[in-house]
């Protein structure tokens, strides 16, 4: 038995009767739908558990508080309610679906965002854009970041450079700062401080993006320059 099978059998009455005709009914129409959203198999009481999961953490319960404070309710309508609203949202925020928006937490990405005015055509425009970048390599990612505003993008996990282009970049740069006698970070040798002429070990440098990926930057050889990790943490806060 899963999770839910054993809530399900440890609170039994007429609340998880009632929510059991709902959410795990194989045969409802509904259960072809919810799944462009929601992970699992009706039967096993997953779409149940979601339902749960969604409702219970707006009111910062487990799914076990809940189904324990609401044992012997003879209807669920708030659960039916909430999870109607969060699909309704999902619906009229995104224009289209992708195999990346099922199993997405959507029940929190709902109390985060929907109150949130978006514009549906705009919004699947840049999801779509996103999905088709190389460069992007968690496309799960790309649903909250553009809800967020593309703000964080630590949740797309841009392609990073590789160890050859980062020895390469660093071997390159070393060689023309040595020969003119500055430093091997390019913002070190601007500076007018004791690291203007220092030799940074490849050890003491992270490689970043001449042109950021925000910008139409691409995770290549052409792009890659090394920078002692003080500059490079400095320029990734900007």
């Amino acid at each position: 038995m899963n999770e839910q099978e054993l809530l399900n059998a440890i609170y039994s009455g007429p609340f998880v009767t009632k929510a059991k005709e709902q959410f795990s009914n194989s045969n409802s129409p509904k259960i072809s739908v919810w799944s462009d959203y929601v992970s699992g198999n009706a039967n096993r009481q997953d779409f149940l558990h979601t339902a749960l999961e969604w409702v219970s953490a707006r009111h910062f319960q487990s799914v076990e508080q809940y189904m324990s404070l609401h044992r012997n309710d003879a209807d669920v309508n708030e659960i039916k309610t909430y999870f109607d609203a969060v699909m309704d949202w999902i619906d009229a925020t995104f224009k289209e679906t992708t195999s990346e928006m099922r199993g997405l937490e959507w029940g929190r990405l709902y109390e985060n965002f929907h109150g949130n005015g978006y514009n549906g055509d705009k919004v699947w425009e840049r999801v779509s854009a996103l999905l088709a970048d190389d460069f992007v390599t968690n496309r799960k990612g790309v649903f909250e970041y553009v809800l967020g505003g593309e703000e964080n993008k630590s949740l797309l996990h841009i392609r990073v450079f590789d160890d050859r282009t980062k020895k390469a970049a660093y071997q390159k740069q070393t060689n023309e700062a040595q020969e003119k006698g500055i430093s091997n970070c390019p913002y070190c040798a601007m500076s007018e401080n004791a690291n203007k002429k220092k030799i940074w070990k490849f050890s003491e440098m992270d490689a970043d993006h001449v042109t950021a990926w925000s910008k139409g930057g691409v995770t290549a050889r052409a792009n890659c320059e090394m920078l002692c990790k003080s500059h490079n943490r400095a320029k990734g806060n900007r």
